[in-house]
């Protein structure tokens, strides 16, 4: 039998963690996608929570800064061609996503610490969260 304390470890490591905007419609098919499969999520808002650079670093070594800044976002659009040229390594990725939150690719989905998914791709859930 499982203590108290260690059922409670259990399921906060048990837990994905939704990362995202709630408007956004790629933000909105993934919540549907574990809705409808039954997939218990904690939702964290970058606009109200905010993102530290320490969570962003830590998702650049596991899946590479490069696919964690979405350069099909209106927002890396908008910084023009002078910005973007700057961001060519981890350090000034994390400083550009802190600052723009709408340039960090949605969603990331964590379960503990460990990044299982960046964006929504309905054949790779699949085999995710099975």
């Amino acid at each position: 039998m499982l203590t108290f304390h260690a059922l409670f470890l259990h399921q906060i490591f048990d837990m994905y963690t939704v990362y995202g905007i709630p408007n956004c419609d790629t933000v909105k098919k993934t919540l549907d996608w574990l809705k409808k499969h039954k997939i218990e999520y904690s939702f964290h808002n970058y606009k109200t929570d905010g993102i530290t650079a320490a969570k962003l670093h830590e998702w650049s070594k596991q899946v590479g800064w490069e696919t964690i800044l979405n350069k099909k976002s209106t927002t890396w659009k908008q910084i023009g061609p002078e910005a973007q040229a700057k961001i060519t390594n981890e350090k000034n990725a994390v400083a550009a996503l802190k600052e723009n939150t709408s340039m960090v690719k949605r969603p990331v989905i964590e379960k503990g610490d460990k990044v299982v998914a960046v964006g929504f791709n309905e054949a790779a859930y699949e085999t995710t969260f099975k």
